[in-house]
C-alpha cells in the first residue's frame, strides 16, 4: 500500500488541534488531523473564548461565525455569590451581555461566550475550508518513529480495525492531558498535581431563572458554612445549565442521580424538576510538561499544560501554542525557517504555561479559602456582617479572574532565540509584569504582542499581521526599510513594509522601525536599519548559529 504523505500530522481534534490544522492550511500547508472520536461534544469543557483567541479568529475570518453561535447573546454575564438562589445574595460582579459588550481600547475584538460544543464546529468548518487540510474522525494514533527527514505515523481506522502508515515532515500531539504522543516522547509533567476532584452535571430546566427572585447571572457561586461548594453556569443562556460540585484533592466522589438532583435543589433552595443530560467526573490538575517536543515531534494544548479552569485560560493558551508553532513549522517547510525557530517554541510558550497555571490555581484558592461561617445564613445584623465579609473577600479575590486582560494580551516572550532585544531589563520589572493579571500596557518591546491601533481606512494594525513579517516603518526611514526588505527578498524571507503614515500608529509603535513576526509579536525594533541586516534576519528566522545575548 502506498504510504500517504503530508506536511504535518496533527493528533487530536479538539479546539487546539483544529486551530493548528486550520492555521497550517491557512498558510498553504498540507495537514492531516486524526481524531479517535466522532467529533461530537458530550460536555463542553470550555465556554469562554478569550480576547487574544478572538484576534486570531479575526485573522482567520471567522469572528461572525463565533458571534452567530447558538449562545443567547442577550443573556447577562454577571457573576453572583449566594447562599442559594432563594437565599441570600452575598455579592455580584456585573458583566454585560455579549450583545452589549464592546472591545476595549487595546483590541479590535472582545472576549466571547461560545461553549466548546459551539466553538469546535466553527473551528472545524474553518479547518475543512482550507484546501490542504483533511480531518479523519474515528482514527486512532498508535505510534510513530522519526528520522532526519520526517516522521512515520501508525494509525488505526477504528471502523475497520485496519492499520496504516502515514508519512509527514512533522507530527504534533494535541491529544489532551493523557497525551499518547507525549508519553511516547518520554516527556514527564511537573507541578502541584491534583487540586480537586469535581463532578460536572449538565441539566435542562427551561424556566430555571423564573424559580427564584435573583437577577439572572452567567455564573452562580454557592457558599455554605464551609466555603464555596459549587457553581451553576448558564451553558447556553437559555435552557441548559452546568452544575459543578467541587470536591477535594483526595476523594473521588460518585453520586447517584438523586444525589445530584439534591445538589441542584440545595443550590436553588427548594426542590424543582430538572432533566440531567450528562455527568462528567473530572480531576482539576496543575502540571506543565518538562518539554514541548523532540526532533520533529511536538505537543500543544493540554498535552503541555493542565490547569484549573478558574480563569478560562486552558483552551485559550492552547490556541496560543498552536499559532506560535504553526508559523514556525510553515517557515521550516518553506525553507526560510532555521532550526532555532523550532527550538523557540518551547522557550517561548512554556513560561506562559507556568504563568497561567499558577494564576488559575490562585483563583481556585481564593474560592477555597474565602472566610466561611454558618452565620451567613442568619437573619439580622450579625448575618449581614458575615455575608458582607464573605462577599467582599470573593469580590476582591476574584476580580482579577473576571478582568484578567493582561493574562490574555500581556504574554511577552523573554529570552527567545528569535527575538532581538534592545535594552537591559531588571528581573523585578519582568516579574512585576508576569504577576500582574489585570493591567495590560501595550508596547513594542521585543517579544510583546504588537499594539492595536485603528487606522483611517477602518482596519486595525493587527489586520496587517499573519502571513509573513511586517516592518512598520516611519516614513522618514523609507530607505532603511527598503534596504531591509531587499535583504529579506534575497534570503527568501517574506517581509512587507508598511509605512506608518498616521500619527496614532507612530505613537503606539514608538520606534521608527518595528519588525513584527507572523504571529503578531515584535521580533526587533530600532531607530535605523541594523548594521548587518542579514544577521538580524538570520536571528529572527532561527538561522543564526551563534548564541544571542538576552536581557
Amino acid at each position: 500500500m502506498t504510504t500517504e504523505e503530508v506536511d504535518v500530522v496533527v493528533v487530536g481534534g479538539g479546539p487546539v488541534g483544529l486551530a493548528l490544522a486550520g492555521d497550517l492550511g491557512w498558510r498553504g500547508r498540507t495537514c492531516l488531523l486524526l481524531e479517535q472520536g466522532d467529533g461530537s461534544i458530550v460536555q463542553a469543557k470550555m465556554d469562554g473564548v478569550g480576547i487574544r483567541t478572538m484576534e486570531f479568529c479575526r485573522r482567520w475570518g471567522i469572528v461572525q461565525d463565533v458571534e452567530a453561535s447558538a449562545y443567547n447573546r442577550a443573556y447577562p454575564q454577571d457573576n453572583v455569590y449566594l447562599t442559594s438562589l432563594l437565599g441570600y445574595e452575598i455579592g455580584r460582579e456585573p458583566m454585560p451581555a455579549m450583545q452589549d459588550d464592546r472591545p476595549p481600547p487595546e483590541s479590535p475584538q472582545k472576549r466571547e461566550r461560545c461553549p466548546q460544543n459551539m466553538f469546535d464546529p466553527v473551528l472545524q468548518r474553518f479547518a475543512q475550508a482550507q484546501p490542504g487540510v483533511r480531518i479523519r474522525h474515528r482514527h486512532r494514533f498508535v505510534a510513530f518513529s522519526q528520522d532526519r527527514d520526517g516522521v512515520s505515523v501508525q494509525v488505526q481506522d477504528l471502523a475497520t480495525g485496519q492499520q496504516r502508515t502515514l508519512r509527514s515532515r512533522f507530527l504534533v500531539g494535541c491529544d489532551g492531558g493523557r497525551s499518547a504522543v507525549r508519553e511516547l516522547l518520554g516527556i514527564g509533567m511537573q507541578g502541584r498535581g491534583v487540586l480537586t476532584h469535581t463532578v460536572n452535571v449538565i441539566f435542562r430546566c427551561p424556566g430555571f431563572n423564573r424559580l427564584h427572585d435573583k437577577q439572572p447571572g452567567y455564573r452562580y457561586m454557592f457558599v455554605g458554612e464551609h466555603g464555596v461548594w459549587g457553581t451553576i453556569v448558564a451553558i447556553n443562556g437559555n435552557d441548559q445549565w452546568r452544575m459543578s460540585i467541587i470536591g477535594n484533592a483526595t476523594e473521588r466522589p460518585s453520586y447517584t442521580e438523586s444525589e445530584l438532583e439534591a445538589f441542584a435543589h440545595r443550590a436553588l433552595g427548594r426542590e424543582f424538576e430538572l432533566e440531567i443530560l450528562s455527568v462528567l467526573p473530572w480531576t482539576r490538575i496543575e502540571q506543565v510538561a518538562d518539554g514541548y517536543g523532540r526532533g520533529r515531534v511536538f505537543i500543544a494544548g493540554d498535552a503541555c499544560h493542565l490547569t484549573s479552569p478558574t480563569g478560562g485560560l486552558g483552551m485559550n493558551t492552547g490556541i496560543g501554542d498552536a499559532v506560535d508553532l504553526s508559523w514556525k513549522l510553515a517557515a521550516c517547510l518553506e525553507g526560510w525557517g532555521g532550526p532555532r525557530l523550532l527550538d523557540s517554541y518551547e522557550i517561548e510558550r512554556r513560561p506562559i504555561a507556568h504563568r497561567i497555571t499558577r494564576f488559575s490555581t490562585g483563583n481556585l484558592e481564593t474560592m477555597q479559602h474565602v472566610p466561611h461561617t454558618a452565620r451567613i445564613f442568619d437573619p439580622g445584623p450579625a448575618g449581614d456582617e458575615a455575608r458582607r465579609q464573605v462577599g467582599d473577600a470573593l469580590r476582591a479575590g476574584l476580580r482579577q479572574e473576571w478582568f484578567s486582560k493582561n493574562m490574555h494580551l500581556g504574554n511577552r516572550y523573554v529570552g527567545s532565540p528569535v527575538c532581538v532585544y534592545d535594552e537591559m531589563e531588571s528581573p523585578e520589572r519582568i516579574r512585576a509584569e508576569y504577576e500582574d493579571a489585570v493591567n495590560y500596557r501595550p508596547g513594542t518591546r521585543p517579544g510583546c504582542r504588537a499594539p492595536h491601533v485603528w487606522m483611517a481606512d477602518g482596519r486595525s494594525t493587527l489586520d496587517l499581521f499573519g502571513q509573513g513579517y511586517v516592518l512598520m516603518s516611519d516614513p522618514s526611514c523609507g530607505e532603511d526599510a527598503q534596504a531591509l526588505a531587499a535583504t529579506a527578498r534575497a534570503l527568501g524571507v517574506p517581509l512587507t513594509v508598511v509605512p506608518m503614515t498616521e500619527a496614532a500608529v507612530r505613537g503606539a509603535y514608538a520606534e521608527r522601525l518595528v519588525l513584527v513576526r507572523p504571529d503578531g509579536h515584535v521580533a526587533w525594533r530600532g531607530a535605523a536599519r541594523p548594521a548587518d541586516p542579514r544577521m538580524l534576519l538570520a536571528a529572527v528566522t532561527g538561522n543564526e548559529t551563534r548564541e544571542m545575548e538576552h536581557a
